[in-house]
């Protein structure tokens, strides 16, 4: 994803491991239909079902997703392809220098945090599984899987959602980044005050159960898409938007005369 929320790389956090539980959410069924019209508006905008971007094995998309947190595609990207030619495995990168590593990922954000963090992760994966792999977790429910990747700490909910998302898993998992959530803000799925991180079971609970990991994956990505080109952080372009009957915000933005009114 081209920005994402610096919320997984928030401190060490304290976590501990505990079995799978249920984590239904209450869902309106009116926002229900609202998340059902809006992806049936954006599909066809968009093109899905859309290509998956990433057909790497769920370690690699980990160390991929951990890259790109507040960091845009091209140098997320640039820096995953500088440590796979440095390194010949993950192992080889857990074993080198912390200075080395920032080095290679210089063109991220916050390499010097990134860096130790790559390592301290791919350390807890080895230590809690016995060996550097996380191609295990297809055979865990999703809610389990995303228990498993989130009680390691430094990882939360848009990453473990990512890693069984996007990787070879294809596991029907919802990630949710600053642009599907500002889509899903100023149209009303989630209210003013939910952040990205929470925003993920409230999202993922307006869509259908039975899902698949395509369809999920196509909700995120036309949201995000469309957050990208047209519901833009500032100045969106809610003229020519075709969700403008269905967002709040969108209307009082284009109310009266047509103003604008800056957040």
């Amino acid at each position: 994803m081209p920005i994402a929320s610096g919320h997984d790389l928030a401190g060490p956090r304290p976590r501990r491991t505990r079995p799978a539980k249920s984590t239904a959410t209450a869902v309106d069924p009116a926002l229900s239909d609202k998340a059902l019209a809006i992806h049936a508006r954006l599909c066809p905008v968009y093109g899905c079902p859309i290509p998956y971007f990433h057909s790497l094995d769920p370690l690699s998309e980990l160390v991929s997703s951990l890259l790109s947190h507040r960091t845009r595609n091209a140098e997320s990207g640039r820096a995953f392809k500088a440590l796979r030619a440095r390194y010949p495995d993950w192992e080889a990168m857990l074993a080198a220098p912390v200075a080395e590593i920032e080095a290679t990922i210089a063109g991220v954000t916050w390499p010097e945090l990134k860096a130790p963090r790559l390592q301290a992760i791919l350390s807890a994966v080895k230590a809690r599984q016995g060996a550097l792999t996380l191609d295990f977790l297809k055979d865990m429910a999703v809610e389990e899987a995303r228990a498993w990747l989130e009680a390691i700490p430094g990882v939360g909910p848009k990453t473990s959602a990512a890693v069984l998302s996007f990787s070879l898993l294809r596991m029907p998992a919802l990630p949710v980044d600053s642009h599907h959530h500002r889509v899903a803000q100023r149209t009303g799925l989630i209210g003013p005050r939910v952040d990205v991180g929470p925003s993920h079971p409230i999202l993922r609970a307006q869509l259908p159960a039975d899902w698949s990991a395509q369809a999920l994956y196509d909700n995120h990505e036309v949201l995000m898409l469309h957050g990208q080109h047209v519901c833009h952080h500032r100045n969106p372009a809610c003229g020519r938007c075709v969700l403008l009957d269905l967002c709040p915000e969108g209307q009082a933005r284009t109310g009266a005369g047509g103003a604008v009114r800056e957040p």
